[in-house]
């Protein structure tokens, strides 16, 4: 017996779900945000996203020896310890609250943040770190609360270079909501009007039975993992300011 034809009503939702499928498994990663929250008894910093670093002037090493929250300086250091690159030239808010200094009692993942005003304010990503691959990132104040911490609600958004894509990095304290980066919506529009053009496509196929043989290709996202090799010697995060300037410390085997 042949195949049987596909019914010409069918062929404008199979691409109109083609074009969804697309529109949530092939979006680049947005620009990097940390989300603080009260969770229970404790503050929750969850991070995600990438960094472009186009427009961002290296100026030199760090050792970090964990996480932690300096609101009065405009400082927040979230990810595993080790060792991380210091780029300057951002511009946007100089303190998110009144709190001093205070350390995570758990931080892991990607090493990400920002460094206290006092010392120009430069951003922190990890060694070695490649513009726009993603980093993800946690840490947890234990017993905690925005007011014991002095953290104030908002959301505060630092930003370099002309405006391209992941050139910002975004503070939410509170859950408040994270503006569209810009792919999400002209991923929906395109996938409607391949929606509509699909259903005003006259078919060709005719009573004689003819299959419609559809052919798809898989789409496959690679991360390119460039994560920096991890120091030997850990710096408490409360001495890691004076290590800002210090060259990284020889990571060879």
């Amino acid at each position: 017996m042949g195949m049987k034809a596909l019914p010409k009503k069918r062929l404008p939702l199979i691409l109109f779900g083609i074009a969804v499928t697309l529109l949530f498994f092939v979006q680049p990663a947005q620009a990097f945000t940390i989300t603080l929250e009260q969770v229970g008894a404790n503050v929750v910093a969850n991070g995600s996203g990438a960094i472009n670093l186009t427009g961002l002037t290296p100026a030199g090493g760090a050792a970090i020896g964990g996480g932690g929250i300096e609101a009065s300086a405009g400082q927040i250091i979230t990810g595993s310890p080790g060792s991380a690159t210091a780029y300057t030239g951002l511009n946007g808010p100089t303190s998110f609250g009144s709190g001093g200094l205070f350390n995570a009692s758990t931080s892991s993942g990607d090493l990400f943040g920002r460094f206290p005003t006092q010392f120009g304010g430069p951003l922190l990503v990890p060694f070695l770190y490649t513009s726009n691959d993603p980093l993800t990132n946690s840490m947890t104040f234990d017993n905690a609360t925005f007011a014991s911490l002095g953290v104030t609600p908002g959301t505060y958004v630092w930003s370099w270079g002309t405006g391209l894509r992941n050139q910002n990095f975004t503070l939410i304290i509170g859950g408040a909501v994270v503006p569209d980066a810009g792919s999400t919506f002209p991923l929906l529009g395109f996938a409607l009007r391949l929606g509509c053009a699909a259903a005003k496509v006259e078919l060709s196929l005719t009573d004689r039975s003819e299959p419609f043989v559809m052919r798809t290709c898989s789409v496959q996202i690679v991360r390119s993992l460039s994560a920096g090799p991890q120091l030997a010697r850990q710096f408490a995060f409360a001495d890691m300011q004076s290590s800002l300037l210090a060259p990284v410390p020889s990571c060879a085997p």
